[in-house]
């Protein structure tokens, strides 16, 4: 089990969750960005599955109070997050911050990881020149109103991507490869066919949403994926 972790950005308080690996000394760290809903079971799941491999992981909350807000206003919190991009990237440095000062994550080595939009604040906090060795988003947005800023990304980059997503149309992966391309990244995409969004989310269904569907192939492809990214940068 994890612990839950409060801090406060500009007056209001956040509440991530802390997984922690067994032993001693310093060790790769992760850091987890939930889905646009918010901070729930998916993510703190995904941190302690990272701990068991050893690595500190920290599952940020990027709405507040620690949990998903209500669906009615979700695309209100995301379109504000969208739109501003150094909101986004406050909100993300502030969990990246909590996942730094754990006295046994090797600040060399840190990773960055997000689900739906919180594949987009990954990608941002690379864009926004965070020492990050890894990024990787999951069913993530590929949008930014700052493209030319990927230049300062220093890691490696991987994107694992529903071929049929709605949320995530093909123009829209076009505009990234672009983007990396012209700033030189290190980056690879990973494309599943038949595979909508939220691809790793077993609750997924529950939304009722058509082009929301969980999909254990790419779930379970896509995570090797990020492992065998993980084994070169860590």
């Amino acid at each position: 089990m994890g612990t839950n972790i409060s801090y406060d950005i500009d007056g209001v308080t956040y509440i991530g969750y802390l997984a922690e690996p067994e032993g001693a000394g310093l060790v790769p760290a992760v850091l987890v960005c939930h889905e646009g809903p918010g901070l729930d079971d998916h993510a703190r799941s995904r941190a302690d599955r990272l701990a068991a491999l050893g690595y500190v992981a920290f599952a940020l909350d990027y709405h507040g109070g620690g949990v998903p807000v209500p669906l009615e206003e979700v695309m209100a919190k995301l379109g504000a997050l969208r739109s501003d991009t150094a909101l986004t990237r406050l909100r993300g440095r502030a969990g990246l911050a909590i996942l730094t000062a754990h006295p046994r994550t090797d600040t060399a080595r840190v990773a960055a990881i997000g689900y739906c939009f919180g594949g987009t604040m990954a990608l941002e906090l690379g864009r926004g020149g965070e020492p990050l060795v890894a990024i990787v988003g999951f069913h993530s947005g590929l949008g930014t109103t700052d493209p030319a800023d990927a230049a300062n990304i220093s890691g490696k980059v991987l994107v694992c991507i529903g071929a049929d997503d709605p949320l995530i149309p093909a123009e829209q992966r076009v505009g990234f490869e672009a983007e990396m391309r012209a700033a030189e990244v290190d980056w690879q995409m990973h494309l599943y066919g038949g595979v909508v969004h939220s691809f790793t989310n077993p609750n997924a269904g529950r939304m009722g949403r058509p082009g929301i569907a969980y999909h254990q192939g790419a779930d379970e492809r896509s995570w090797q994926a990020m492992l065998g990214l993980f084994a070169e940068v860590f």
